[in-house]
Formats: structure tokens, sequence, C-alpha cells
């Protein structure tokens, strides 16, 4: 469900997703967006009117100190970074190969984030990164698949980003005169729903998928409970 945040375009409540035995992912309870900087006077005000009880921002050190939010270091907000300060820069050719790495070099850090939305008691938990696309793409996508959420429609709800975002890829582009620099700036900003179910396998191959990720990065059969819990109606 879309969010009517000015600012935001790909602000959505990822709420009335169905599990694979019927049942509803509640409303009101996960939001995913774009990093809330870009939200206008309006679009604040519209976050402090929602039932939002906790932004988690998973932004590093320095994308934060260049581009606060107007909710950053209050208590709405909680940082976790999915990288360490010491991790190299990525250097990945592809955006699959750059969000694996990720994942392998600090599943610790993805557990804590997913377990961040399990904690938080009420209230909904806007979970947000720079474009709301990749790094939240992953721990939205891990969160829906514990709670039983089907592979398909995980990826089409990370797809719908790519619509949302598209005016800004163009402006983005518009603005690089160096036009060998756009296949580029394209791999990294788009949004395609092949780049998830490669990240997906890549999970399921290699750690035996999103459960037992989250499991080799230490969170608990409670905690993964709790979690159902939350999004679970």
């Amino acid at each position: 469900m879309d969010l009517d945040w000015p600012g935001c375009p790909n602000a959505r409540d990822v709420g009335g997703l169905k599990t694979a035995d019927g049942r509803t992912i509640r409303e009101g309870v996960l939001i995913r967006s774009e990093s809330l900087q870009y939200l206008t006077p309006e679009g604040v005000e519209a976050v402090r009117r929602s039932p939002v009880s906790r932004i988690l921002d998973l932004r590093g050190d320095r994308e934060v100190a260049e581009a606060p939010t107007p909710f950053t270091g209050t208590p709405l907000a909680v940082r976790q970074a999915l990288q360490d300060p010491a991790d190299p820069e990525h250097g990945q050719p592809t955006i699959i190969e750059a969000c694996t790495w990720m994942l392998d070099r600090r599943p610790e850090l993805f557990a804590a984030a997913v377990k961040a939305i399990a904690d938080e008691p009420e209230g909904a938990v806007v979970v947000h990164c720079h474009g709301g696309k990749d790094r939240t793409g992953m721990v939205v996508a891990l969160a829906l698949s514990i709670a039983g959420v089907p592979e398909d429609a995980i990826v089409a709800d990370y797809f719908l980003t790519q619509a949302r975002l598209a005016p800004w890829l163009e402006r983005q582009l518009a603005a690089e005169p160096d036009v060998s620099l756009h296949p580029e700036m394209i791999e990294f900003r788009d949004t395609r729903a092949e780049s998830l179910v490669a990240i997906l396998r890549h999970l399921d191959e290699k750690y035996g998928g999103a459960e037992a990720y989250l499991r080799h990065g230490g969170l608990t059969t409670e905690d993964l409970d709790r979690l159902r819990s939350r999004l679970i109606a």
C-alpha cells in the first residue's frame, strides 16, 4: 500500500501481502522507504501523524553524516548499518554481487536489522537506506520470508520500487554528460526483479534459505517467533 509521504514516493506499507498458508501481513507494522531525508515539510508531518514507532536507518556513518533525516538523533530513529566501518568498499561489478558480498560479510548486521523489527513492541517500523531498494529490499525480503510470504510476492514487492524511482534515475542520467558512465549507473540504481531472485537463490544455496541465514547471523527461535507474531495478522 503506497503511503502519502510527500518527498518519498517509494514509501509503502507491505501490509496486505499473503503468506503461503493464506494468512495476511498486518498493515501498520512494516513500512519500507527511501531515505527520509527527501521528505518535504508536509511529508515530515505525515510521518509524525502516522503510527510509526521506530525508524530503522540502514545507511553507513558517512551517509548519515552527509544527509541526516529529520529524525536522525531523535528517540524515534535507530541506526543499523549493514557494513562495518572497517569493511573495504565492495568493489563488485554488479548489484547482485555487491549485495551477496554484503550478506556474506556481515550476517550478524542483517540479523540485527531484522531483530530490530521483531523487537519493536507496537506501531510501525520504517526500514530505509538511501533509495530504499537494495539494502532495504534485502532486510524486508528476509523479514517477509520468515513470515512465510512466497518468493514471487516478495520479488513483486521489491520490483514496485522500479517505477517509483524511475524519475529519480532519469534525472541522474540526464545530469551525467558522460554517457559511458550510464551503464554502471543503471546497474546500481535500477530495481530489476531478477536481482532479488538471484540474491534469494544465493541464500538458498549457501545457507539453506533466509531462516538459516538469520540463525547463522545470531537470531534465535524466540527472535524468529516474535517477528512472525509482529508481522502476521
